[in-house]
């Protein structure tokens, strides 16, 4: 028998673990030589533990590749130690979904949080996932994007008293943790830089409708600066972020092949904007020349592949960031209006 650090009674016996099964807290044990309890104790960084025996202990969780077992977690907390991401199955391909959930599981990786992923189709009721994790209890906290000004999501989380944030704001009156990229502003300073270049027609293609916040975000400052500037405006019917690549190829092609088309166009996805250059050279134009185009993008890839482009970035990785540090800190009871932000775009990130 032994007795040791922050055990009350001595430890008995406690078994050598057998290779192949899962590392356990009694594996842990065995091999430092102490108490389950205090090797629990040591995990939980707990103050009367000495910092010898945590470091010791927290090591060799590391090299035998220990993990909690949830089911145990949550018996013993009430707990999951999940954080679910609720992205739509249409999310922007080049980089955002990747982007975003690399910044979430950089913050969460130094926690004993871990991520999932929960996508479900624009087709459906954005609730369903929503409901499911509640009902079930599969999460402690949620990140979900694709904001309404009056998203019933955010109305159900908040009379359901369950941790979240959003990637975008509401209009709602329901003061909750959200991290947002001012759209509004990267409208308005787009065509700012189309005016600069002469163009005088200017076209958007922007959010699927005006249900979603970004979209009324987008038109008032698209609007704002087509008229302090005198433009006019080529409406783009037909498509959106949200349609096929191919069909918003196509319908470009069409579009500028007529008499009235734009000869500046503003795109707030990158993708999106790779499938405009198609159909826009598909009609013999010339970007940079016949018309000019100014994108938003999530990685750095539509100066390599057209460097006539006018570019925005947006950081989703830092939003990823900024949305998990949000719904931690709302875990641990912080109010909802310390945890807002918003990131904006910067003049001097124009590139073209």
């Amino acid at each position: 028998m032994k007795t040791t650090e922050g055990d009350q009674k001595p430890v008995i016996g406690t078994a050598e673990p057998v290779e192949g099964e899962r590392p356990t807290l009694k594996t842990i044990a065995f091999m430092a030589g102490l108490g389950v309890t205090t090797v629990s104790r040591a995990l939980k960084d707990a103050p009367e533990i000495g910092q010898a025996t945590k470091n010791r202990v927290q090591l060799i969780a590391k090299q035998i590749g220990y993990r909690p077992n949830r089911a145990g977690v949550r018996l013993r907390t009430g707990k999951t130690n999940v954080i679910s991401l609720v992205l739509n199955a249409q999310s922007e391909i080049m980089g955002l979904t990747s982007n975003m959930v690399y910044g979430i599981s950089e913050v969460l990786s130094e926690t004993p949080y871990h991520l999932t992923v929960t996508p479900y189709s624009v087709k459906n009721d954005p609730m369903q996932p929503i409901r499911y994790i509640v009902e079930t209890g599969s999460a402690d906290g949620i990140i979900m994007s694709r904001t309404e000004p009056n998203d019933p999501r955010v109305r159900y989380l908040t009379e359901h008293g369950i941790p979240f944030a959003t990637h975008g704001r509401t209009e709602m009156g329901i003061e909750h943790p959200f991290h947002d990229f001012d759209n509004e502003a990267f409208a308005y300073l787009s065509v700012k830089s189309l005016l600069a270049k002469g163009r005088r027609r200017i076209a958007m293609l922007a959010g699927p409708s005006p249900s979603v916040t970004y979209y009324r975000h987008l038109h008032r400052g698209f609007s704002r600066a087509v008229e302090e500037g005198g433009a006019s405006t080529v409406a783009v019917s037909d498509i959106d972020v949200d349609t096929s690549l191919g069909r918003i190829r196509n319908r470009m092609e069409e579009i500028m092949s007529a008499s009235n088309r734009p000869d500046g166009i503003v795109c707030c996805s990158g993708s999106a904007a790779i499938a405009l250059v198609a159909g826009i050279e598909a009609a013999g134009l010339k970007i940079g020349g016949d018309v000019d185009l100014v994108s938003k993008q999530s990685t750095d890839v539509l100066q390599w592949f057209r460097p006539q482009i006018i570019v925005f970035n947006e950081d989703v990785r830092h939003a990823g960031r900024e949305l998990a540090r949000a719904v931690l800190r709302r875990i641990a009871g912080v109010d909802a209006r310390e945890l807002q932000s918003l990131s904006y775009p910067d003049e001097h990130d124009l590139r073209s």
